[in-house]
């Protein structure tokens, strides 16, 4: 039975002798049948390495962009955990990476902020995973006859071979994120058309440059010649890339379940046994890559302009109700995966908490948590002409009783050491790769543009 503490004042070395006392300390590894179980390379999709190489040079080449000056590592680079840091993303017309992105100024300044937390991008080929974004806006379905259910509805192209691959479309064709507006460049004017001439726009400017199209061309054994190399082709490369680089299953608590018993401390084992038994958490984050990929409602604390639906009239986000137009769905949201989530703060659809040990006791008290949370709490580069728009849903005391009401959790009261532990346990997580960053960032891109590069890596 795990040890229940009564006194919060308990210090860590304190707390480590009772869990050595009790036992806690001699568990030597997962018994048969446990439900924690291994993820390996049979969990994941597998890509052709040529299209993996490709998919690594766009990830990085501003040329997919509207103005040619974001890229898909702006917003979900390496040294930021695949994320940014930030609680809402900062992407067209942004300066700089991570925490230290800056809203931008004169003309070239962002209008709107992104809606939601950028997510990261690990594991995001594993094979149980079908279902994308927040919402859960993309996901595999045989609805449209193309394979998959997206905002482009039929007019998403034929021909994508993964959920990755049909998701790295939108950002491009996103006014906030990388098209920029309409009157700015071709490819944001076409996509206020429709979203699908903006893609064979961006695919135009790919086959402009020698370099891609050779690669291309070797990569896809379909392509023979530069007028076949569609978006389809730059997509399978992006969603090769990512569901490839961005694979973690080498984590202490990896390593722990291989057998190394001493690959997690003693605390870190207490909170593993939380996490799986009287905290509840498991019962929700279950399974290799910890979601159950189903949607709840945490009732977090409302700000920024709101992934709105169309007409809706005020700065809100209603969740996967966006989606699927269920009331029963409104402010539910996807679970998150655990894997590296030490590396990935702020936490929740819009990054409404900086630390690990704040988002869980939220969890515990989501009335309380919600009712105490201050605007401080959000890393939200400054941009004054935003400041009406920021946290103007606040008060709109209707809207907040809807949230305030909508909520699926309720776990068993922990105590303040047990919530330590629980940290420990998802720093745990935190895969060795990810950690020491070591991903290959090309020197240089077929266009010749500047690609981003972190002075350093700032706290989160």
């Amino acid at each position: 039975m795990p040890v229940i503490f009564t006194k919060v004042g308990l210090t860590i070395t304190t707390l480590l002798l009772c869990l050595t006392a009790s036992g806690h300390g001699q568990e030597q590894g997962p018994e048969p049948g446990h439900s924690q179980s291994k993820l390996t390379a049979a969990d994941f999709n597998h890509f052709n390495k040529k299209q993996v190489a490709v998919g690594r040079l766009l990830f990085f080449d501003k040329i997919i962009s509207g103005n040619r000056n974001i890229s898909c590592s702006t917003c979900h680079h390496p040294q930021f955990g695949t994320s940014d840091g930030l609680s809402l993303g900062v992407g067209e017309g942004g300066v700089g990476l991570g925490p230290k992105r800056t809203t931008g100024t004169g003309s070239d300044r962002i209008q709107r902020r992104v809606p939601r937390n950028a997510p990261a991008l690990w594991n995001l080929g594993a094979k149980e995973i079908d279902v994308l974004m927040h919402d859960g806006r993309i996901s595999s379905s045989d609805i449209f006859d193309n394979g998959f259910n997206t905002p482009a509805q039929e007019w998403l192209p034929q021909g994508l071979n993964s959920v990755v691959a049909a998701q790295s479309l939108f950002p491009m064709t996103s006014e906030t994120e990388m098209a920029g507006s309409n009157e700015e460049n071709e490819i944001a004017g076409a996509r206020n058309n429709r979203i699908d001439y903006a893609w064979p726009i961006i695919a135009k400017r790919i086959r402009g440059i020698p370099e891609y199209v050779n690669l291309i061309v070797e990569a896809f054994d379909e392509v023979e010649q530069i007028e076949q190399i569609s978006i389809v082709h730059i997509a399978n490369a992006l969603g090769a890339f990512i569901s490839t680089e961005f694979i973690s299953n080498d984590s202490p608590y990896d390593h722990w379940l291989n057998g190394e018993t001493d690959a997690l401390s003693e605390l870190q084992i207490h909170g593993k046994n939380l996490f799986y038994g009287k905290a509840g958490c498991s019962t929700c984050h279950a399974g290799k890559l910890f979601s159950s990929h189903e949607f709840k409602a945490l009732s977090l604390p409302a700000f920024g302009p709101g992934r709105t639906r169309q007409w809706d009239p005020i700065p809100r986000d209603v969740g996967r109700m966006g989606e699927t137009d269920r009331l029963e769905d409104a402010y539910r949201y996807r679970i998150p995966m655990l894997r590296n989530v030490a590396l990935t703060a702020p936490y929740g659809h819009n990054g409404a908490y900086r630390t690990l040990e704040a988002m869980i006791k939220h969890h515990q008290h989501p009335g309380v948590s919600r009712a105490t949370w201050r605007k401080e709490q959000a890393r939200l580069p400054e941009a004054a002409w935003l400041n009406s728009v920021d946290f103007v849903i606040m008060q709109d005391n209707i809207e907040m009783q809807r949230q305030i009401a909508k909520v699926d959790i309720s776990l068993p009261p922990i105590n303040e050491l047990e919530v330590k532990a629980l940290v420990a346990f998802l720093e745990s997580l935190t895969g060795d790769q990810a950690q020491n960053k070591g991903f290959k960032i090309p020197a240089a891109v077929p266009s010749g543009l500047p690609i981003d590069v972190a002075d350093e890596v700032t706290s989160q």
